[in-house]
């Protein structure tokens, strides 16, 4: 009986995504809105299917949002692509600004100089294994310096390596991307074949 109500009551929720019953433009102020409240509630990047859900067939996600961006640019934030989806980011005008006045101390993100290099390796030459990191940095790479880098979520396990005992690889996540606002792996600044040493 309790199951049968649920199920009733989701269906009288469900969300109109066509809205034939507004005039065009309000029917395209709506999409927008829902567009932005769907990613201004989410703390990762809302990808493409999930806002497809809130607007009808006829919506055009990219022009949507090019819209929301049009209406965003006099304010301090704006809506970026990252990894995939999109999310709300502060400009970054108004960094110091927040620092100034949120006391937001140490950020889960801040990186010692090892771990920002052994990133770098890693989104560099993923997959890639702790001996093909020995190999770009002459030495050992700490198994707690990988943990650190793994508990913040920025690496995670790629396939087995084919070198003998197949170790396990290194590949960056959609977190790694989130945090340093890339779209996607090929937004990498490009590199000068000299490697860093740690």
């Amino acid at each position: 009986m309790v199951g049968a109500r649920r199920q009733e009551h989701a269906e009288t929720e469900m969300l109109d995504i066509e809205l034939e019953d507004l005039p065009a433009e309000l029917r395209w102020r709506e999409w927008m809105n829902r567009i932005e409240a769907v990613i201004f509630a989410s703390s990762k990047p809302v990808e493409r299917d999930a806002l497809s859900l809130v607007v009808g067939k006829g919506a055009n996600i990219d022009l949507l949002i090019e819209d929301i961006q049009a209406d965003m640019k006099a304010k301090p934030y704006e809506i970026v692509p990252v990894s995939g989806g999109w999310m709300f980011r502060t400009r970054p005008h108004y960094a110091m600004a927040i620092r100034t006045a949120a006391d937001i101390g140490d950020q889960a993100h801040n990186f010692s100089e090892e771990e920002m290099a052994v990133l770098c390796a890693v989104a560099y030459h993923q997959p890639i294994d702790r001996a093909g990191l020995a190999d770009i940095f002459g030495k050992e790479i700490n198994r707690d310096l990988l943990s650190r880098l793994r508990y913040k979520n920025l690496i995670g396990n790629g396939p087995k390596s084919p070198r003998p005992g197949a170790p396990h690889t290194f590949v960056t996540t959609d977190e790694f991307l989130a945090t340093f606002d890339l779209q996607s792996l090929r937004d990498l600044p490009d590199i000068a074949d000299d490697t860093a040493t740690m």
